[in-house]
Order: C-alpha cells, then structure tokens, then sequence
C-alpha cells in the first residue's frame, strides 16, 4: 500500500472537520490529536505489530487509527458520536484492517464484539486516546471485565495517570491506584504537552501502558469485599484508618471488638491512615475482617 497521507496534522485535520462540517462537543472532551511523532511513539509504547489485534476507544477521525491498522494485524475502533462514523468511513477507506463501531464503550459487549471481530490468534491489546472527562469509568470498566487483554497504552490527563502509577505514602495513592496495581503492572511511558491537540485541552496528558499481571500483585478471597475496604478506607484521606472503619461498619461496641481483632490480626495500628497502607497490607486486612464476619 502507498503511504497516505497523515490524519494528524493541523493542516490535514482542519480540512476534514471542514469538509464534513464537524463541531466538536464539549461534552464528549474531543480534542484530536495533531503530532503525529507522538502517534508513533504511542504505537511504539504499545509494542504492537502483526501479531496483534487492538481495540481502539474514542478513535475521532482516525488519526490513531491510521497508525494502529498499519502496525497491526486487525483493529476494531469503538466511536460513541454517531457523526463521526461517516469521517472515519472516509479516513479509513485505505485501511481494510480497520473496522469502526458505534457504541458505548461502557454499555457494549465487548465479550461478543471480541469474538465476532477477531481470530482468537493474535495478541489482543487496547491501545486508545481515552476522554478525559471519563477515563477513570472506562478504564475500570475494562480491567474488570476480565478480557483476555494483554496490556492497554491509553493517554489520560497527567493528572489521572499520576494516581494510577502513586505509591503508598503520596498524595496521589488512592483506591484508584490500588484498584489497576492490584492485577496491572503500570508505567508512565512519557508526556504529551497541551499543544499536541486541537483544540488545545486545558491540562496536559501523559501515556500509560499498562500490562495484565499473571497473578494479583496480592490474593484476596472476597474481591468485593477488598473493594469495599479501600474505598472506604480512603473516604476521608485525613482521618485515621480507624475512623474510616466505623464510619465503614458500624460504631456500636460489639463492631469496634471485632475491629479492633481484625486490626491486631493484621499487625496494622487503627491510627493509620489509609495512604500508609500497601496492597498487601489491606489484602491482610480485608482477610481478618472476614474471619470476624464483616463483609
């Protein structure tokens, strides 16, 4: 295939939103992406190749995906605004590889669209410019949905992607740390500076890859009931640990005993905050709170 034109520069990404008289909505956090060294760095920071089939989320008028279908073997791109479907039919007419759908990311099959649009053969990877106004839901919504996805490179506001790779003991550790670290090694692969984009987002953004860990970085029983502690516990960041656990459970004298057991039984101090704690540290905790029947 003859090399076509670049999507993604200013010049080029003008003339399409012109040609199709496209306003972009605020409300869906379109900004398009206009570098295209920073798309290839993104593909790059994927690892993706022809061994690889890739999902696409928020694919805007293909400028992405103009590079992810000649890197991989298939890519499904899953667009939410019904008026870009016609652009990206015209973007991605050369590309044969790439199949565009419109749904909700969060609302879709993504089991049967997997198996309806590709092999079972090839590595499958999420490679995406998520919008910033709901990255977290999605990115929560695929980590749990338990596919058979090998490890994800999606830009994010830098903001989002600083509590996703934070330690403990950081202002930006959080449940939502916990929650990817727990099943996803996470890396920041670089930065992307505001004036990548058109139009110009207010904040700046940076690439995270993350990757599907064989086993959890620690083992708990009851999921639900590991979720429910961290978001608790992290309800009101500066009170103590122990405060976040009555206000979680319950403060009658009978509940504050068993606490107390479940807190000896994990070797870990009630005048702990929750951002002292480590994954390992709450897995314990969430196991001797289900010995003294809290759930």
């Amino acid at each position: 295939m003859a090399e076509q034109p670049r999507i993604a520069t200013p010049s080029e990404t003008n003339a399409i939103l012109k040609r199709h008289g496209f306003k972009l909505k605020k409300s869906l956090g379109q900004n398009f992406l206009t570098n295209p060294a920073i798309l290839s760095r993104i593909v790059a920071a994927g690892d993706v190749g022809p061994d690889d089939d890739v999902i696409e989320i928020g694919p805007g008028i293909g400028a992405l995906t103009q590079y992810l279908a000649e890197a991989a073997h298939q890519v499904l791109a899953l667009e939410i605004d019904e008026r870009l479907i016609p652009v990206l039919a015209e973007t991605l007419a050369p590309y044969p590889n790439a199949t565009v759908v419109e749904a909700d990311v969060l609302q879709a099959d993504l089991a049967t669209l997997i198996r309806d649009h590709f092999d079972g053969e090839h590595t499958l990877k999420v490679v995406a410019n998520l919008p910033y106004y709901i990255t977290t839901p999605i990115l929560m919504h695929l980590i749990e949905a338990h596919l058979p996805i090998a490890s994800y490179v999606v830009m994010m506001q830098k903001e989002v992607a600083d509590r996703l790779v934070a330690e403990p003991n950081s202002k930006d550790y959080g449940s939502l740390s916990i929650g990817v670290q727990q099943t996803m090694d996470v890396a920041v692969a670089f930065e992307v500076k505001r004036t990548s984009f058109v139009p110009a987002p207010n904040v700046d953004s940076a690439i995270i890859k993350l990757t599907t860990r064989e086993e959890p970085r620690a083992q708990v029983s009851d999921q639900e009931a590991f979720d429910k502690l961290v978001r608790g516990s992290f309800k009101a960041r500066r009170k103590t640990l122990w405060n976040n656990l009555q206000n979680l459970y319950g403060k009658e004298p009978e509940i504050k005993e068993r606490l107390t057991k479940a807190l000896d039984a994990a070797t870990i101090k009630p005048s702990q905050r929750a951002e002292q704690l480590s994954i390992s540290d709450f897995a314990r905790l969430t196991e001797a709170l289900l010995v003294e029947g809290f759930k």
